[in-house]
């Protein structure tokens, strides 16, 4: 087996059983070469019409759909989130106005969709474990919205505590496309009563079935 190695003191690239080879019998960049900007132009011909750039610009969000980042602590011995804080009156206390009337907790095994629902009378609040992650889709259904027919999309989770405040008439809906099971609690100011259920359902796929597909490139 030949074995490769770099001498740093004398900068000479060695083979065993080979003859020493110097910098100066390799290719090189020269310093000049490494500042010189390229343009379009230095790109062949067959990749050119292939070429695009990642749109970073700041997407304005869904009217009244808010983000909300928690406090999370980590060390040694693992990590710790304040997920809801209580007011007197029952209401969060980063949502002042949303009283809390049910909690749930969910779990998503790979590989499993939920979308899309709206609600007429309630809020959502969503929270997904840190550990866990999740794909979350959001459209905009309210006809008199400013931000009427706009989309959502981002993960949940990943590493970050975030609670996200979905508005009635928003429809929202989740995936997990990934490996391990997800695990969420959402919370709701309003009970769910199953003889009258605030829950309207639209198709999994009404922004496209690639939707949920993670995104390649």
């Amino acid at each position: 087996m030949q074995r490769w190695f770099i001498r740093p003191t004398v900068g000479i690239l060695q083979k065993q059983g080979a003859d020493q080879l110097t910098a100066t019998h390799m290719n090189t960049i020269s310093s000049n070469d490494m500042l010189k900007p390229l343009t379009k132009d230095a790109i062949g011909k067959d990749y050119v019409s292939d070429l695009s750039v990642q749109d970073y610009t700041k997407k304005t969000p869904i009217d009244g759909v808010q983000l909300i980042n928690l406090n999370m602590f980590v060390d040694d011995g693992g990590q710790l989130a304040e997920i809801v804080r209580l007011d007197d009156s029952g209401n969060l206390q980063i949502l002042p106005n949303f009283k809390v009337k049910q909690s749930t907790f969910s779990q998503m095994l790979p590989g499993t969709i939920k979308a899309f629902h709206l609600h007429y009378n309630q809020e959502d609040v969503w929270f997904v474990i840190p550990t866990d992650r999740v794909l979350v889709g959001l459209f905009d259904a309210r006809k008199d919205s400013p931000t009427y027919n706009k989309t959502m999309r981002f993960v949940l989770g990943a590493g970050r505590a975030q609670a996200l405040y979905i508005p009635r008439g928003v429809a929202h809906g989740l995936a997990n496309v990934w490996q391990k099971p997800a695990s969420m609690i959402y919370f709701v100011n309003q009970c769910f009563n199953p003889d009258e259920p605030d829950e309207h359902r639209l198709p999994w796929d009404a922004l496209g079935s690639d939707f949920w597909e993670i995104k390649k490139g």
